[in-house]
């Protein structure tokens, strides 16, 4: 991802189905979760986020099956990890990024490998299985 690129930039590449597959990273992940967090509560940015994860990644030729593309769980544990850093007052961007709970494998503090990689993880909501998150996940 070029790095001279605003976050409001690659948002509006995402929505638009500009951001390229080589560019759907997991800081893009954030960065849309950030931005989206911006004008919307945390459950509004898991239901648009929801369709607009699906959206792009058909556009981009990933499939959301059972095995790949889009993953609820760890959507909404994303969602809420920004969504706490940013009430935590950590409000920009690098800060969010830099946060642990944002971090790649932060989500297997509290999962098993096994479980947060399952169908029934990636297609719906499961609960953690190691420990519980720091702050209620957002719902449905």
């Amino acid at each position: 991802m070029e790095t001279t690129r605003t976050p409001e930039a690659i948002f509006d590449d995402f929505v638009h189905g500009r951001l390229g597959k080589g560019e759907w990273t997991h800081e893009a992940h954030l960065i849309t979760a950030h931005q989206a967090l911006q004008t919307r509560s945390a459950q509004e940015t898991l239901d648009f986020l929801r369709h607009a994860i699906q959206t792009h990644n058909c556009g981009i030729g990933i499939q959301n099956t059972e095995s790949s593309g889009y993953h609820e769980t760890l959507t909404r544990y994303y969602v809420t990890a920004v969504a706490e850093t940013i009430a935590a007052g950590e409000t920009e961007l690098d800060q969010v990024l830099a946060a642990p709970a944002c971090g790649r494998t932060a989500p297997l503090e509290y999962w098993t490998r096994d479980r947060l990689f399952s169908v029934e993880a990636r297609l719906g909501w499961l609960a953690p299985d190691l420990a519980e998150a720091p702050w209620p996940i957002v719902a449905t």
